[in-house]
């Protein structure tokens, strides 16, 4: 996650985790599919800013994916369908 521009820390990852207040959507995109199933939410870390996991859950823990600053599309979606 280093590599991003700008880059996400471990640290924030945890804070996004914590800091959910909404559901995983589940990525059913043919070229994204994954066993288990890529799951993915957007919420902020303790300093305001937004960030988008994709992640799999495993029988020992969680497979970050990938982590970054979401896109106005990706945002739009997860307002619509992912927030109560």
């Amino acid at each position: 996650m280093a590599g991003k521009t700008p880059p996400v820390t471990e640290s924030e990852i945890v804070q996004y985790f914590a800091n959910r207040t909404g559901k995983d959507l589940i990525d059913t995109r043919a070229q994204h599919l994954t066993n288990p199933l890529t799951r993915w939410f957007i919420a902020e870390t303790d300093f305001g800013r937004n960030l988008k996991v994709a992640y799999m859950p495993t029988n020992s823990g969680i497979v970050i994916k990938s982590a970054y600053d979401p896109n106005a599309t990706e945002l739009r979606i997860y307002k619509k369908v992912g927030l109560p």
